[in-house]
C-alpha cells in the first residue's frame, strides 16, 4: 500500500456543494490511508488544463463534474474504451509517468446501482427474461452519455431516448454507434408514451419532467432512475415510490460512481464501501 502523501480532488464550478469530498475522505481515513486528502477545486473549463499541468507527483487523481467531462477526456493522454465511446471521462488518473488516464466510473456507477435493483438481462428479478431490457433514457446531455454506456453494459440492443430537442438526440449518435446500440428518439411531447420499459433513467435539470408526473402510467417491474437528489424526492420519484416501482437517486449513483474512482485512485482492490456511505448520509442529514 501507498503510505507517502497524497492529494486528490473534485473539479467543476460551482463545486462548493460537492459532496464528493465527505465520501472519498471517509474511505482513505477507513483504508488506513491517513495521509492522503481530498479537497474541492473551482475550476471552469477554459481553467481546467492549467490547473492540471500545475499538479504534481503527488496527486493521484481527480474528479469531475459538468461541464468538464468532454475537456477532461480531451487532455488526458490515455482513456478506458469506455470512457472514448460515451465521450466524457468523468475521472483523470494519475499515471507514475506523469501522463493522466482517463475513465468513466459514472457508466459503471449507473450499472452497479441498477443491477441491485433487480435490471439487467439474465439477471435479479429479470432472470427468467430471454429479451434484453428495454431502457428508456430522458435527456440528451453527459449524463445520458453514461446511460447509454450503462444501457449497452446491461444487455439492451435498443435504447429510447426522449429529448426537448431534436438535435440534442442526434448528438448522441456517435455514442450509439461506439457502444453498437441502436436509438428510437422520442419528441419530449411524447414522453409518457415512452415509460413502458424496464427502466427509466431521467437525466434532465431539476423541474423538466415534474409535469410527467401526473401523466405516466408505471408499469409493473420496472425500475426508476433519477440523476437528481436536491431536491428530493422529484415528483417522479415520488409518483414511483407511490406505485411501488423502485427508486435510485442521483445519490445512489454519487456513491456507486465514487468506489471505482477510490479504487483507482489508491490502486487497493475494493474501496470501503460501508464507511463511504455513512459518510455520504451524514453529510446529506447536516445539509
Amino acid at each position: 500500500m501507498e503510505q507517502r502523501a497524497r492529494k486528490a480532488a473534485v473539479c467543476g464550478k460551482p463545486i462548493a456543494h460537492s459532496l464528493s469530498p465527505f465520501i472519498h475522505t471517509a474511505g482513505f481515513a477507513a483504508s488506513g490511508l491517513l495521509d492522503w486528502t481530498y479537497t474541492a477545486i473551482e475550476c471552469a473549463e477554459s481553467e481546467l488544463p492549467d490547473v492540471i499541468a500545475g499538479l504534481g507527483p503527488e496527486w493521484a487523481g481527480l474528479s469531475l463534474t459538468m461541464p468538464l467531462k468532454e475537456t477532461a477526456l480531451r487532455l488526458a493522454s490515455s482513456a478506458s474504451p469506455l470512457a472514448i465511446a460515451v465521450g466524457c471521462a468523468n475521472t483523470l488518473v494519475h499515471q507514475s509517468d506523469g501522463t493522466w488516464h482517463a475513465d468513466n466510473t459514472d457508466v459503471v456507477g449507473m450499472v452497479r446501482v441498477l443491477r441491485e435493483a433487480g435490471l439487467g438481462a439474465g439477471t435479479g428479478r429479470h432472470a427468467a427474461k430471454v429479451d434484453p431490457p428495454r431502457i428508456t433514457v430522458l435527456g440528451g446531455g453527459g449524463t445520458a452519455r453514461a446511460a447509454l454506456g450503462a444501457a449497452a453494459q446491461l444487455g439492451a440492443r435498443k435504447v429510447t431516448v426522449v429529448t426537448r430537442r431534436p438535435e440534442a438526440r442526434e448528438q448522441l449518435d456517435p455514442v450509439a454507434v461506439a457502444l453498437d446500440i441502436a436509438l428510437e428518439g422520442v419528441a419530449w411531447s411524447g414522453a409518457p408514451g415512452a415509460f413502458d420499459a424496464d427502466a427509466i433513467i431521467s437525466t434532465v435539470p431539476k423541474g423538466a419532467a415534474d409535469h410527467l408526473a401526473e401523466q405516466v402510467s408505471w408499469r409493473p417491474g420496472s425500475v426508476f432512475f433519477d440523476a437528481l437528489y436536491d431536491p428530493w424526492p422529484t415528483p417522479l420519484a415520488a409518483s414511483a415510490a407511490k406505485h411501488d416501482v423502485p427508486v435510485l437517486s442521483g445519490l445512489d449513483l454519487l456513491l456507486a460512481q465514487a468506489l471505482s474512482q477510490f479504487e483507482q485512485f489508491t490502486g487497493l482492490p475494493s474501496a470501503p464501501e460501508e464507511a463511504m456511505r455513512k459518510a455520504l448520509d451524514e453529510a446529506v442529514r447536516d445539509r
